[in-house]
């Protein structure tokens, strides 16, 4: 049975035509106050996940829990159709189980917070905030172990309950969650900011309906809606084809020895309606990797890469939702059967863009972008410093940025558009570690007429003994480059002992033990190139030399003769470029470096690790 909405006066709002100027006021309004969100946030939690990298997401909803502004889409239409409560004025709701919602969050790290904005008895808005938590208890510090068998060993999982009801604080409920996490101060904090957040966004939506009256304001949202729905019907019919396409990106592996998993999806038009089906997807893990890919937010990935590829300004909502179709096998990889363990998902929702990249660009090769929104690599730290002192990092560290139509990609950057890093200083102050280095690592971005962005080298001189946990992929899969574009280089992870002794460790692993004096080489992947590299300016290559992006060998690969200083030898770049074209094979449209058996059987002499098994399925397969 799906929430009640308890409304003292339920008349419905009145359809008020709205003139340019007071939807363009009443617009702005809400893109602020989205941004006061997240203002709000960043000054009240302690987390540097939340504080410092904003790895949160905030949401301003019509009454019927339809994004209005946000980033992620609406996950509200999920929990009402789950939750079997009520709904009050007065109420929030505070949540975090991916199953009691539809996946519309997708691990129990993230903490859901659900604010109904009620005005004169009715409902007028949503607002809404999730965030991911440092530690929510479990096996593993950090909560996000990887042979998890089941979400029964991620940590605490919280159904839709009411933090507040009727303006009652739900105190013992607080308590008993805090009680489960190994970080209870941030945790606190943490949840604190989300409701601060809420609070914030709803006093402004309350101060819009007071200026301009409610029937007013909730028209205003409709035409923000309609509007949307315009553009994108629009884009869809100019951009997506009826004849389908298909694309396949693979996850490297499960962490446990298996892999790689296939993820499928085809695309096509039917009318003014888009159809994306991920039959073919390979059935779940029977570890963490799984992800319960909520349909909506997959339509607002959607959304918002058609948009950021062909349209930027316009304002993102979820006005388009029934312009697209969404179908998702039972069992599959992106929607796993309860109760399959889901705190490794960040792999698998990467790689939805890259496949949404891989997709939309078939019809359009010169919108097509290569691969390099491949995952989000975290790093646990976690023991006692020398003052016996408990001490806990999760931090977020970012790869290339794909090769794009119109540009390089960026060195070392989010996946996310909101994020940042956590800065140096912080790590150095607050946590028993030392930054040797943090740079972009010249030549791990494809070579392409337009580069793809380089990853990141960091490395982390540990000054305590320690457990150190990995989340990582692209280090067994290349990042594909596209258009004659040349694949990015993988990740890696290399653990250097105070001897100097090296070791190559995993991309995915928990508890590796760490001393005091013991360096951690965090490489991050590069991303795909986009185009030939010999048509890539000779001079521009020599630049990078010297800013220390590409290497003089490096540079080989787009043809050009220089030092290492970057001296360009622009005659021998003539002779060499010659030669390479007149040997040339036809460009790929994409480029992954290699067939799976072929990766499978260069592996080790190539990453210095054992390749992944094929997927051994112990359960029954996903429906086709």
């Amino acid at each position: 049975m799906p929430a009640r909405i308890l409304a003292a006066n339920p008349k419905p709002f009145a359809p008020v035509a709205i003139d340019p100027v007071t939807l363009d006021i009443i617009e702005n309004a809400l893109r602020n106050a989205r941004i006061e969100m997240d203002a709000t946030l960043v000054r009240t939690a302690m987390s540097p996940g939340i504080r410092e990298q904003g790895d949160a997401f905030p949401l301003i909803a019509d009454p019927e829990g339809r994004m209005i502004v946000g980033q992620f889409g609406s996950f509200i239409g999920g929990f009402l159709r789950a939750y079997e409560g009520t709904i009050e004025d007065g109420d929030m709701i505070f949540l975090s189980d991916p199953y009691s919602c539809e996946g519309a969050i997708s691990h129990s790290n993230d903490w859901l917070v659900l604010l109904p904005v009620f005005r004169g008895g009715r409902l007028v808005a949503w607002t809404a905030m999730f965030g991911h938590q440092s530690d929510i208890g479990g096996k593993v510090a950090g909560s996000m172990p990887i042979d998890a068998r089941s979400i029964f060993e991620e940590g605490v999982r919280i159904p839709p309950v009411k933090i507040y009801a009727r303006g009652q604080y739900n105190g013992d409920l607080v308590r008993l969650v805090m009680h489960q996490t190994r970080k209870p101060d941030w945790c606190a904090a943490d949840l604190n900011a989300l409701i601060a957040s809420c609070r914030v966004a709803a006093r402004r939506v309350d101060e819009m309906c007071a200026r301009f009256g409610d029937d007013i304001y909730v028209s205003a949202t409709q035409a923000l809606l309609e509007r949307n729905h315009r553009a994108m019907k629009a884009l869809i019919e100019s951009s997506v084809g009826v004849d389908p396409v298909t694309f396949e990106d693979y996850i490297c592996d499960d962490g446990v020895g298996y892999g790689p998993y296939k993820i499928r999806c085809s695309m096509r038009r039917d009318g003014s309606k888009v159809i994306l089906d991920f039959t073919g997807t390979d059935p779940q893990s029977a570890a963490s990797i799984n992800f319960y890919l909520n349909e909506n937010m997959f339509k607002m990935f959607f959304g918002i890469y058609m948009i950021m590829v062909f349209d930027p300004q316009i304002m993102f909502n979820d006005g388009f939702y029934d312009l697209i179709e969404v179908k998702i096998p039972e069992g599959s990889l992106l929607k796993p059967r309860y109760p399959a363990a889901l705190s490794g998902r960040t792999h698998a929702l990467g790689r939805i863009f890259d496949i949404l990249g891989g997709l939309l660009g078939q019809r359009t090769p010169e919108f097509l972008c290569a691969a390099g929104f491949s995952s989000s690599p975290h790093l646990m730290y976690s023991g006692r410093d020398k003052a016996g002192d408990w001490f806990q990092l999760f931090q977020i560290g970012f790869g290339g940025i794909p090769g794009k139509p119109f540009g390089d990609g960026p060195d070392g950057h989010s996946l996310w558009p909101g994020f940042t890093n956590v800065p140096n200083e912080f790590l150095e102050r607050y946590f028993p570690l030392r930054i040797e280095r943090y740079e972009a690592l010249a030549d791990t971005g494809g070579a392409g007429r337009y580069r793809g962005g380089n990853g990141i080298l960091m490395t982390y001189r540990f000054l305590a003994a320690g457990t150190v946990s990995i989340h990582d992929d692209r280090w067994f899969m290349y990042p594909w480059g596209v258009n004659g574009g040349k694949p990015g280089q993988r990740a890696r992870k290399i653990l250097e002992k105070a001897d100097g002794t090296q070791t190559i460790v995993a991309n995915k692993l928990d508890s590796l033990a760490v001393e005091d004096g013991d360096l951690l080489h965090f490489i991050t992947w590069g991303g795909g190139g986009w185009g030939d590299p010999l048509d890539r300016e000779a001079d521009l290559v020599a630049k990078e030399i010297r800013q220390g992006l590409v290497t003089s060998a490096g540079a080989l690969a787009y043809g050009v003769v220089a030092d290492a200083d970057g001296v360009l030898d622009m005659a021998a770049t003539d002779v060499l470029r010659a030669k390479m074209r007149a040997e040339a094979a036809p460009p790929a449209l994409f480029d992954r470096g290699g067939e799976i058996e072929d990766l499978r059987a260069r592996c080790e002499a190539e990453t210095g690790l054992p390749a992944p098994r094929p997927p051994v399925w112990t359960f029954a397969a996903a429906a086709e």
